[in-house]
């Protein structure tokens, strides 16, 4: 009777997933919309903190089936997450083999090859989200903190302009809150990294303001707990307001296709 109850609730919660893909002969899938898709990623985070995880889409039939199927029609999210171990990307959303398109880079910063990768995960793979996810205990924001506040330590050469983007958070995070220093800041320079993330990706990619003013995508922004697994959804309101600061810079790409 047990095996008989988990099977009924995995294919339960299976259904809501499976719905919007396409089907064996390879026609156009119908994809959730992006409050859609953002709500499968809180469901399977959910799962994944209760220990209640159903591992969806990891099975050998689904290895067969990406061998011979497009990821467009199937993925339903592309997350712009930190290299960190301690961040499995599709483990803390309870996804599997085609279900998230993952941009990987230590402190979850937005330069070009993550801007052009997303700009592939929303346009080409389809995805009705992109997240920019950061974390606690970044390393890479502890690092530039330790640097802006004049107590950083020699690094590999490729290291500095890798984390270069995360200077302008690190600083706006000291500027707003005067009275934290050292680790006790860090946190809030995760935080404005992220929303950095998202900016520099409007400024630098007309297409994605483009298909989020059009309603097409969402971008949003989420915080992971390394320590509880949780994963805490930032406002949209942001997000919106970050998009109209953008639209008013002259600075920013005004060309979507490349020449």
């Amino acid at each position: 009777m047990k095996k008989m109850l988990k099977a009924f609730a995995l294919g339960c919660c299976l259904l809501a997933a499976t719905a919007f893909q396409a089907n064996a002969s390879g026609s156009t899938a119908v994809k959730p919309s992006p409050d859609a898709a953002i709500k499968m990623m809180q469901e399977g985070n959910a799962r994944f903190v209760a220990n209640k995880a159903i591992n969806p889409h990891s099975d050998t039939n689904r290895l067969i089936l990406a061998g011979k199927e497009d990821q467009g029609n199937y993925a339903y999210a592309t997350v712009v997450s930190c290299s960190d171990s301690r961040v499995p990307v599709e483990r803390i959303f309870d996804a599997g083999v085609m279900d998230i398109f993952i941009i990987r880079v230590a402190g979850n910063v937005m330069d070009v090859d993550e801007i052009g990768s997303s700009e592939y995960g929303l346009a080409h793979v389809n995805t009705p989200v992109l997240v920019v996810l950061g974390h606690t205990q970044c390393g890479a924001v502890t690092a530039v903190t330790a640097e802006v506040e004049g107590h950083g330590h020699a690094l590999e050469r490729n290291i500095p302009p890798l984390v270069d983007n995360i200077i302008p958070a690190v600083k706006k995070a000291i500027a707003e809150h005067p009275d934290k220093h050292g680790k006790d800041v860090v946190p809030y320079g995760i935080e404005e990294n992220i929303w950095q993330g998202i900016e520099d990706l409007f400024m630098n990619s007309p297409a994605t303001r483009e298909m989020v003013k059009s309603g097409k995508a969402k971008v949003v922004g989420a915080m992971y707990d390394v320590s509880t697994g949780k994963v805490d959804w930032l406002p949209e309101a942001k997000v919106t307001e970050i998009l109209a600061k953008v639209e008013k810079n002259p600075a920013r790409a005004m060309n979507a296709m490349a020449e």
